[in-house]
């Protein structure tokens, strides 16, 4: 897979419910392949014909919302205000450069060394941090920027050959697999769904399996590695480099003990790593799906991702192949009925 679309995809901005640049990015690769269609929410809901009709409806999926910010206040001085959009870790927030409707900004606290007490070995909530754009009044301020314009993190992609470092890998990596798989040739007819505001409470999973009603689901997405120091093995979730994880349960889901076997026996034949996550935490778009309607069956496939949620997350190339053609014929299986 060339990974330069995946570059294109992450260093674009599209936090939750502001997905519309993103959007246009997987709208002009898939449109001479699949059928497509927006939904009222903002999700991009695509249909390809395989070779052969499907026995069972299959629904692929993966967000396009990354975290960040949204502006709610200026200061008499200048400075920008402003609350979470999705969960962030406040420890890696200060000093971090963003973009505010095209403007650079960067996340200012209160300097060390005008702390008190133990406010320098405390990590600062989000209400005492800032964002400064050079600014020196409000007026000033609301001349580039207004209340309620989304925050990024300013796009930094490294690929070294063997990893990738970037914001918004979660999950854009879900989004670049799905685009490879349309301009693939399927076996089987195949819905694919492109979903918003997944990390502000899987919204938009929610209206999508509504509309497509599938049988089964595979939910793609960037999963939490913890393989660092001073992690021990069991609290490390999963590793990158070891392959596509698959989730058993987490916080919103219970996941296909069928679907979940299948999965490991397709890696084992076919010389593909994978491994289990193992931890009980978080959450993703299954928990939406599958309980949709009648009932869903569904599983999640991730790739492991360090430092999540954070400016520069990073995956392995090699959990990148392993993902995309354990999911191809995870695909495959599950539409021609073999569940």
């Amino acid at each position: 897979m060339n990974t330069e679309l995946l570059r294109t995809l992450c260093t674009s901005n599209g936090i939750s419910g502001d997905e519309g640049a993103i959007r246009e990015i997987i709208i002009n690769e898939i449109k001479d392949y699949a059928e497509y269609e927006v939904d009222p929410l903002g999700n991009i809901l695509a249909f390809k014909k395989g070779k052969n009709r499907a026995e069972k409806k299959l629904m692929l999926s993966a967000h396009m919302d990354e975290v960040g910010f949204i502006v709610t206040d200026i200061t008499d001085d200048g400075l920008l205000k402003f609350d979470e959009v999705g969960g962030l870790d406040r420890r890696v927030l200060p000093a971090r450069a963003v973009v505010v409707n095209g403007k650079n900004g960067v996340i200012g606290v209160k300097p060390v060394h005008l702390c008190e007490g133990d406010e320098d070995k405390t990590i600062p909530k989000l209400g005492d941090m800032y964002i400064d754009i050079g600014a020196d009044t409000r007026e000033e301020a609301e001349k580039a920027v207004s209340l309620g314009d989304s925050v990024t993190f300013v796009p930094r992609y490294l690929d070294n050959g063997f990893t990738i470092r970037s914001k918004a890998l979660d999950d854009r990596v879900g989004c670049f697999i799905l685009i490879n798989l349309i301009k693939s040739e399927l076996e089987y007819d195949t819905h694919f769904c492109f979903l918003v505001q997944e990390e502000v409470g899987l919204r938009g999973a929610r209206a999508a399996a509504f509309t497509v009603a599938p049988d089964f689901s595979l939910v793609l997405e960037a999963t939490t590695a913890a393989d660092v120091p001073d992690v021990v093995p069991a609290k490390q979730v999963c590793r990158i480099g070891s392959g596509a994880v698959i989730g058993f349960i987490d916080r919103h889901t219970i996941y296909d003990r069928e679907m979940l076997r299948l999965a490991f026996d397709l890696a084992n034949k076919n010389g593909l790593k994978a491994q289990l996550k193992k931890a009980v935490a978080g959450g993703n778009d299954a928990g939406s799906i599958h309980s949709s309607r009648g009932g869903v069956r569904t599983l999640a496939v991730s790739i492991p991702c360090r430092y999540l949620h954070a400016q520069n997350s990073l995956i392995a190339k090699s959990d990148l192949d392993d993902l995309y053609t354990l999911v191809a014929l995870l695909s495959k299986e599950l539409s021609g009925g073999k569940l």
